[in-house]
């Protein structure tokens, strides 16, 4: 089957490839035939080396398919199911599942540094991102990895729901929970940054300001439910105007970049939170004093995942798609084909882009 490959960190091109095989089908996996994956910038974290993964890895965390083989241990799944791909499998039975933050399960992901399920050049094995490896044809997961979605959504939208959207959304609806009537300022108007936004809008925020250095991308952010949209040079007379100079009462960093983090610690109010949503590197360090911890009374919080339980967020947030709520057409600048790749990590690494969705025939 054909996919694409990454051999080093930092290779300028991927090998896309038609002769990737799969591990055999495991009692409690499920074989997975991609019929649409995002280009996220996930994604582009492993091929940087931001996000550490074995290697060879096939890149892909975001998709959406359909099911073609079940183990024979599986009962909740059958082949033609459509569904959405899950990159952090819950065991259920771990310290995380147990106190309903599945979320945080590491079971699944640990057994991806070790467990791999491709094979090219004959015999030679390869990893997937996260377990998953969505920019190839098919892929193998535990059946927890594949969750069941309604098949009148398309498949386009079911990807952007497997990472983006219920890491966005999430960030406003779980680790957030915005208040009606609140006040919300969000760092960075990707296709993180627009979940984010729409988050607050579904949440009732009155106020919600979009940051982001790139103005082509305001008028999106307007359209998925900002109220406002400044450069960051911008944002201390946003402050003023909108919020009296008290600042927002909620601070979302979508970027993954320590210097967006401060960006959203400082347009918070004092006693306010602030969600840190984007995937960083290890070594970027957020200079906070010990005394601002304390005496601003802000709380930092991160959100993994959005704080979602994907058996009960992915099929809500399908429903709000279907109902006209979440906007998901607007997020996606194109949909190209697995050849494509290449030029599509590039278009990412420009930040012009929003969503690429890869469609399968």
């Amino acid at each position: 089957m054909r996919g694409a490959l990454l051999h080093a960190v930092g290779d300028d091109r991927l090998d896309i490839r038609d002769d990737l095989t799969l591990a055999p089908v495991g009692p409690a996996d499920v074989r997975v035939r991609i019929r649409a994956t995002g280009v996220c910038h996930s994604d582009l974290s492993v091929i940087s080396g931001v996000l550490p993964m074995p290697l060879p890895v096939v890149p892909g965390h975001e998709g959406a398919g359909e099911v073609v083989e079940v183990g024979e241990h599986v009962t909740t799944l059958s082949p033609g199911d459509h569904v959405i791909v899950n990159w952090t499998p819950a065991c259920g039975s771990c310290s995380n599942c147990l106190v309903n933050q599945p979320f945080l399960c590491m079971t699944y992901m640990m057994d991806s540094f070790v467990n791999a399920r491709f094979r090219y050049g004959g015999d030679v094995p390869a990893f997937g991102m996260a377990g998953c490896g969505t920019w190839a044809e098919e892929i193998v997961v535990p059946w927890q990895g594949a969750v069941k979605v309604d098949p009148e959504v398309p498949f386009e939208a079911a990807a952007l729901i497997g990472c983006g959207v219920t890491t966005g959304v999430g960030a406003a609806l779980n680790t957030a929970r915005v208040r009606p009537g609140s006040t919300v300022a969000v760092v960075g108007s990707g296709g993180i940054g627009l979940s984010v936004i729409q988050g607050a809008r579904i949440s009732g925020a009155t106020t919600i300001l979009a940051v982001d250095p790139l103005e082509s991308k305001h008028e999106l952010a307007l359209r998925v439910g900002a109220t406002h949209a400044v450069t960051p040079d911008g944002l201390p007379d946003a402050l003023r105007t909108l919020t009296g100079g008290r600042g927002f009462d909620y601070g979302f960093e979508a970027v993954g970049k320590s210097a967006a983090i401060m960006t959203a610690w400082r347009a918070t109010r004092r006693g306010g939170d602030v969600i840190v949503v984007g995937a960083g590197a290890a070594d970027d360090i957020v200079p906070l004093s010990a005394f601002n911890l304390l005496f601003e009374g802000k709380n930092l919080l991160s959100s993994l995942y959005g704080g979602a339980d994907v058996r009960r967020d992915f099929p809500f947030l399908a429903e709000l798609y279907r109902a006209g709520r979440l906007d998901l057409e607007t997020m996606i600048s194109a949909r190209i084909g697995l050849s494509d790749l290449n030029e599509a990590v590039a278009a990412l690494k420009g930040g012009e882009v929003l969503r690429q969705i890869v469609v399968f025939d």
